[in-house]
């Protein structure tokens, strides 16, 4: 299993939402780029990095930080939020991004999600953000009213392998992983390259998501807090 720890962006800085609440940010670093190279030093080779500000209003103006990232680190950068057209996604790989995550398009705009696959293939994954069951798009604001099964469902139809899937009812909560819904989406879709996202509170959540044989996992708040030593946490997952 791969860990992938993660920079939220708003406004250039590395921040943390209590479950998706944009009124409960917290800013851990001015720095973005220097906690990217924290993580390479710590032996993550992949980053997951998330601007917030395009997840809400589907710009991305924090792409100029992810640049820097990818050349300050030179690891596996993979990057969601806004990413809601071709000239989106062709401006992310130039970037230096190795795989963009469409959330709120892969629900709303399957044509632009078709063409997204059949122009970068693998280098596309989906973003499943699910609260009370169902996928939330516009930076979790708005329901789908798209069920979980429904939309792996949809993304294996279209070929995409990988998906990140999040429980905004634990994302930045430290309650740890929900195991159980992982375990329920790997046995309906074995095919699935799934990354967990949301709650990763401590070592016990590493090694439960790793006996379930995920692709992989995101660490957050909790690499934020010092709750997980993230060089640890990647020997674990190995």
């Amino acid at each position: 299993m791969l860990i992938f720890p993660a920079i939220d962006m708003y406004g250039g800085k590395a921040v943390r939402l209590y479950k998706g609440d944009y009124a409960k940010m917290t800013v851990y670093s001015d720095d973005p780029v220097g906690i990217a190279r924290d993580f390479a030093a710590s032996g993550a080779e992949q980053i997951h990095m998330v601007d917030l500000e395009g997840a809400r209003s589907g710009e991305m103006p924090n792409l100029g930080v992810v640049r820097e990232v990818v050349k300050a680190t030179g690891a596996f950068v993979e990057l969601g939020g806004g990413i809601r057209s071709l000239d989106a996604l062709d401006a992310v790989f130039d970037a230096g991004v190795s795989r963009a995550i469409l959330g709120t398009a892969a629900v709303s705009d399957p044509a632009f999600l078709e063409s997204a696959v059949a122009k970068y293939g693998g280098k596309i994954a989906a973003g499943c953000d699910l609260k009370d069951g169902v996928v939330a798009v516009k930076g979790w604001l708005e329901s789908s009213q798209l069920t979980a099964g429904d939309f792996f469902t949809r993304m294996t139809e279209l070929g995409i392998d990988t998906v990140i899937c999040t429980d905004i009812a634990r994302d930045g909560a430290m309650r740890g992983a929900n195991a159980a819904l992982y375990e329920q989406i790997m046995a309906a879709h074995p095919g699935i390259r799934l990354i967990a996202s949301g709650g990763v509170s401590g070592m016990d959540d590493i090694a439960r998501l790793r006996a379930l044989d995920l692709y992989g996992a995101i660490i957050g708040k909790a690499y934020y807090t010092g709750a997980i030593d993230l060089k640890a946490a990647v020997e674990a997952a190995k």
